[in-house]
C-alpha cells in the first residue's frame, strides 16, 4: 500500500472550460492537501520524539549498568582481605578462599555489567544519535519540496485566474463596443466619420477580446498540465518517499531493539562461567580441612602435666598446699611465696589467656613453643625471598654494568655502583637477620643447648630495639624455663615483658634506608588492548606491548606496571595478560 495513490485516491480535478465551478473544487482539493501535509508532518514528528524518547531509555539503562557494576566494584573491593590483617591469615582455610574467589568472580561479573553499558552505548545510542540527524534533515528536505509544489501550482493558479478575469473584461468591452457601433451606424444624424471611427473601436476591442481568449486558453492548458503532473506524479511521489522514510524509521528502531536483546544476551555465557566458579569455590570448602588447620594453627607443644606425688602425713610435718596444675581458675596472680623466699609457678596452660598482646618480641618468645617454632620458619623463609630478589636484581645491575662497560655510549658503568653497594648492604643485613632467626629456631627445636646473641645492626634504631629485646628474651626465658623442663611464668617477670614491649618502638623488618627502592618484578604482561593514560598515576600503552608486573591487581581493577627505569604506572587489568612467576603464585 502507497501513501501516493492511498493518501490521494480522489486525485485533482482538471479543468476543461470554463473553470467556474471546477475552480472551487481545485481550491478545495488543494486545501484537502494541505491538510494530508499536516497530518503527515505530525506523524513524522512524533516519530522522531519516539526515536528520541528510546535513545533516552537506552541511555538511562546505560547508566543504571555503569552505576551498578561501580556499586558491584566497591563491595568486592570492600570485603577483600586487608594486608598484614587477622583476615589475610584465614585464607588458609578453604571456606575464607571460597568466599575471596567469590569477591574475584564477583568482580569479573560488575565488568561484564560494564560490557553491556559499553555495548549499549556504542552499538545503540551512538548509532540512533546519527541516524536521527540524517532523518531530521531527510523530512526537512521532502517536506520543503512538497511546500514548494504548493506554491507552484498556487502561482499558476493565481495567473490562471488572472488572465480568466482579463479575458472576461475584455469580452465585456468588446460588447459595449459593439452595441455602440452599432447604435452609431443607425442613427442618420451622425456622420460617416464618426461611424467609422466606431466600427474600428469595436473591431480593436474584438481583437484585444480575442487575444485575451488565447492568453487564457493557454494559461488554462498548461496550468492543467501542471496540476495533472503535481496530483498524480510530484505530490505522489513525496509521499512515496515520506512513506520509505517513515519504514525505514520503524524497521530502524526494531534493529536496536533486538540489539538491545543481544546485548545482554553476549555476556551471559561469561555471567555463567563467573556464577560457575562461585559455585565451585563454595564446593571446594572442606570442613574437615579447615579443622585440622585450627589445630595446626594453634597447636602449643605443651608437655602435659605429671602425676602429683603422694605426700604422708608426719608428726612435725606440714603437708603442702598446693592448687592443681589442671585447674583453670589456677591464676597467674594466685602465685604465693616460697619458703626460700620465690614464688610458687603454675603452668601455662592453653585456656589461660596471654596478656602479651601486639606484635610481641622480635623471637616470639611470648608464643607457645610449637607457634615459635612456625612463625621463626615463616620469617626465615620471607627474608630468604628477600635475600633472593636482592640477589636478583644486583645480578641484573651486574650484567647491565657489563654492557655499559663494553658500550659506553650506552651508560656510564660508575652510575651503577651505588646501588651495587646498596644492595650488597642489604644482602648482608638479610643475611645476619637469617643467622638471627635460625638461632633461635634451632634452640626451639632443641639443636642448640641455648640461645645464642643476635648479631647487633649498625644503626641507634637497632640499639635501643636490641636493648629492649634482650630485656624481653631474658624475662621470657625466666618465665619458661624451670627446673623440671615445665613451661612457666611469673608474675613480676610479666610485668616487665609488658613494659619492655611498650618501650619498644615499631620498626621496619624490612631495613628501610628511607629512600623508596625500586619495586621487584613479580611477572610480565602483554597489553591486549591500547590504552591512553591521561590521569595521574597512570600509564599509556600500546597493544601487543610487554611490559613488567610490579604489583598485581588489588580488587580494584588496576595493575601496576614498568615500562623501565623510570617510566611505570597503572593500567586496567582487563587490557593486559598477566604472566606472574611461579614463586609468585605459590606465595
Amino acid at each position: 500500500m502507497s501513501w501516493g495513490s492511498e493518501l490521494w485516491t480522489e486525485g485533482a480535478p482538471f479543468l476543461t472550460g470554463l473553470p467556474m465551478e471546477s475552480g472551487r473544487a481545485t481550491l478545495l482539493k488543494e486545501q484537502q492537501l494541505k491538510d494530508q501535509f499536516d497530518n503527515l508532518e505530525k506523524h513524522t514528528q512524533s516519530g522522531i520524539e519516539f526515536v528520541e524518547r528510546y535513545s533516552k531509555f537506552v541511555k538511562e539503562r546505560s547508566d543504571i549498568e555503569i552505576s551498578y557494576a561501580k556499586q558491584i566494584r566497591n563491595l568486592s573491593k570492600k570485603y577483600q582481605p586487608k594486608k598484614n590483617s587477622r583476615e589475610e591469615e584465614e585464607n588458609k582455610y578453604t571456606s575464607c578462599r571460597a568466599f575471596l574467589s567469590t569477591l574475584n568472580e564477583l568482580n569479573d561479573y560488575a565488568g561484564q555489567h560494564e560490557v553491556i553499558a559499553e555495548n549499549l552505548t556504542s552499538q545503540i545510542i551512538t548509532e540512533l544519535s546519527r541516524y536521527l540527524t540524517e532523518l531530521k534533515a531527510e523530512r526537512k528536505s521532502h517536506f520543503h519540496d512538497g511546500r514548494k509544489a504548493q506554491q507552484q501550482i498556487e502561482s499558476l493558479w493565481k495567473q490562471l485566474e488572472s488572465s480568466k478575469r482579463r479575458f472576461e473584461r475584455d469580452c465585456k468591452e468588446a460588447d459595449r463596443a459593439q452595441q455602440y457601433f452599432e447604435r452609431m451606424d443607425a442613427d442618420i444624424n451622425v456622420t460617416k466619420a464618426d461611424v467609422e471611427k466606431a466600427r474600428q473601436q469595436a473591431q480593436m476591442r474584438h481583437q484585444i477580446a480575442a487575444d485575451s481568449k488565447t492568453e487564457y486558453s493557454n494559461y488554462l492548458t498548461k496550468f492543467n498540465q501542471e496540476q495533472n503532473e503535481h496530483y498524480y506524479t510530484l505530490i505522489p511521489n513525496i509521499f512515496q518517499k515520506l512513506q520509505e522514510m517513515e519504514e525505514r524509521r520503524i524497521e530502524r528502531v526494531g534493529v536496536s531493539m533486538k540489539t538491545y536483546a543481544e546485548v545482554d544476551r553476549e555476556v551471559l555465557p561469561i555471567v555463567g562461567k563467573c556464577l560457575d566458579g562461585m559455585t565451585k569455590a563454595a564446593e571446594s570448602i572442606e570442613p574437615k580441612t579447615d579443622s585440622k588447620q585450627v589445630v595446626e594453627s594453634y597447636k602449643s607443644g605443651f608437655e602435659p602435666p605429671g602425676d602429683v606425688e603422694f605426700e604422708d602425713y608426719g608428726p612435725g610435718q606440714t603437708m603442702k598446699r598446693t592448687v592443681s596444675e589442671t585447674s583453670l581458675s589456677n591464676s597467674r596472680g594466685e602465685a604465693k611465696e616460697r619458703p626460700g623466699g620465690g614464688k610458687s609457678k603454675g603452668k601455662l596452660w592453653p585456656f589461660i589467656k596471654n596478656k602479651n598482646k601486639g606484635s610481641g618480641p622480635e623471637d616470639f618468645s611470648h608464643l607457645p613453643p610449637e607457634q615459635r617454632r612456625k612463625k621463626l620458619q615463616a620469617k626465615i623463609d620471607d627474608i630468604n625471598k628477600d635475600i633472593q630478589k636482592e640477589m636478583d636484581q644486583k645480578d641484573a645491575l651486574t650484567k647491565m654494568k657489563g654492557v655499559y662497560e663494553k658500550n659506553p655510549q650506552m651508560g656510564d658503568p660508575a652510575s651503577v655502583d651505588p646501588r651495587l653497594v646498596e644492595m650488597a648492604m642489604n644482602i648482608e643485613k638479610l643475611q645476619s637477620e637469617v643467622q638471627k632467626f635460625e638461632g633461635w629456631l634451632a634452640e626451639v627445636e632443641g639443636r642448640l643447648p641455648s640461645r645464642s646473641d643476635p648479631p647487633r645492626r649498625q644503626s641507634g634504631l637497632y640499639e635501643s630495639q636490641n636493648s629492649n629485646s634482650t630485656m624481653v628474651d631474658n624475662n621470657c626465658a625466666q618465665d619458661r624455663e624451670s627446673p623440671d623442663g615445665s613451661y612457666t611464668e611469673e608474675q613480676s617477670s610479666e610485668t616487665q615483658v609488658k613494659v619492655a614491649i611498650a618501650n619498644t618502638p615499631e620498626f621496619d623488618d624490612e631495613f628501610d634506608d628511607g629512600d623508596e627502592e625500586t619495586l621487584p618484578t613479580i611477572g610480565t604482561c602483554k597489553a591486549v588492548y591500547s590504552f591512553e593514560g591521561h590521569n595521574e598515576g597512570t600509564i599509556s600503552v600500546t597493544e601487543g606491548e610487554l611490559l613488567f608486573v610490579i604489583e598485581q591487581d588489588k580488587g580494584d581493577g588496576w595493575t601496576r606496571v614498568r615500562r623501565n627505569v623510570e617510566e611505570e604506572g597503572y593500567v586496567p587489568t582487563s587490557y593486559v595478560e598477566v604472566f606472574l612467576e611461579t614463586n609468585t603464585k605459590d606465595s
